[in-house]
């Protein structure tokens, strides 16, 4: 095995347990909210000791954003993918928010904790904007109007919102609906 071969494997491995870090991250958020992310709760949940933690992320803010940036990345690709291949963009946007309350809801749940944190904590903000600006992208393909672009970003992170706290349906023909009235389409 030549010296470029054990590179690659340190690498990978280095990579592998950076992912899983990241992972007990959110699995924390998840179980306690952001206030409970410590490198010592994460440590705990990854089975790892402290030190291996503040190794790969020197700072709370370090383990915080990458754990947000794990989840923005996955909502970002979703997103393209609906602008992208999907006639009917609202719908795929709609399909995607009520995820929110079924099996993308711990996800959902961890993004929006995180995502509000950044009102806090400056570091998290360039992140928790992707979600919007993904969103705002996608509307554009919708409407020339700048109103309701930002009407649709607005109506999207209130339906996230309600449908975690439980006060909204989570049914997709709903979500559609009140998407298509706030971009201020019937059809589209």
């Amino acid at each position: 095995m030549g010296e470029e071969d054990s590179t690659d494997g340190r690498k990978a491995r280095g990579q592998k347990r950076r992912a899983e870090i990241i992972e007990a991250t959110l699995t924390v958020v998840q179980r306690d909210g952001a206030s409970g992310v410590t490198h010592r709760t994460v440590a705990k949940e990854a089975g790892i000791p402290v030190s291996l933690s503040t190794y790969y992320f020197a700072s709370l803010d370090d383990l915080l954003i990458a754990a947000l940036t794990s989840i923005v990345d996955e909502y970002t690709e979703r997103i393209r993918h609906i602008i992208e291949h999907r006639d009917d963009k609202i719908r795929g946007l709609a399909e995607l928010i009520a995820e929110s309350a079924g099996p993308g809801r711990d996800r959902a749940l961890a993004e929006r904790e995180l995502s509000t944190l950044a009102a806090r904590r400056p570091a998290l903000r360039p992140i928790a904007r992707r979600w919007r600006e993904g969103v705002a992208e996608l509307a554009r393909h919708c409407t020339d109007t700048p109103d309701a672009v930002t009407a649709l970003v607005a109506t999207s992170d209130g339906l996230c919102a309600a449908i975690l706290i439980d006060s909204a349906p989570a049914d997709a023909d709903y979500v559609c609906a009140v998407l298509r009235q706030a971009l201020g389409a019937t059809r589209r």
